[in-house]
């Protein structure tokens, strides 16, 4: 096992080369984007990727404390669905008014990879290969699609 402080530091590289290694890719907009820090430009809409030592997960998550406004808005997502999944190329987990790790009530669409561990460098190249373009998938759709959630906000 890792201290925090050694895991802290293992998070932080992991990061950082994912970064340097989407650094080249713009948005389908052609803007230059932080990708580990994805802006989706709607407030309560995030685009976020998670590792640890036993997954790796991407995925939008829906934040909105009023939480009839969080199923418009994952409603909204499922009349795109079809959409979604044909950028995709598969399918997701929809999850509506689940609770994240803090206990907030959120909305996800999300896919996970098991049997990852971050804290296990031979493991980094599969995690890229899950996590790049899928990002880069979530990023065409929502090119498409982010003006219907901002007239939504």
């Amino acid at each position: 096992m890792f201290s925090k402080e050694e895991a802290s530091k293992i998070r932080s590289e992991f990061w950082t080369k994912f970064g340097k290694m989407m650094a080249p890719h713009r948005s389908q907009g052609g803007a230059k984007v932080n990708w580990t820090n994805y802006k989706t430009g709607v407030k309560n809409i995030y685009f976020k990727m998670d590792v640890d030592s036993k997954k790796a997960s991407i995925g939008i998550y829906l934040t909105h404390k009023d939480v009839e406004i969080q199923e418009i808005y994952f409603q909204q997502f499922v009349d795109m669905k079809d959409y979604m999944q044909s950028i995709l190329n598969e399918k997701w987990e929809w999850e509506l008014n689940s609770r994240n790790e803090i206990g907030q009530v959120v909305s996800k669409i999300y896919i996970e990879k098991h049997g990852l561990n971050m804290f296990r460098k031979d493991n980094w190249a599969d995690i890229y290969q899950f996590l790049q373009p899928r990002i880069l998938k979530l990023d065409e759709f929502w090119d498409d699609t982010k003006e219907v959630f901002k007239s939504l906000a």
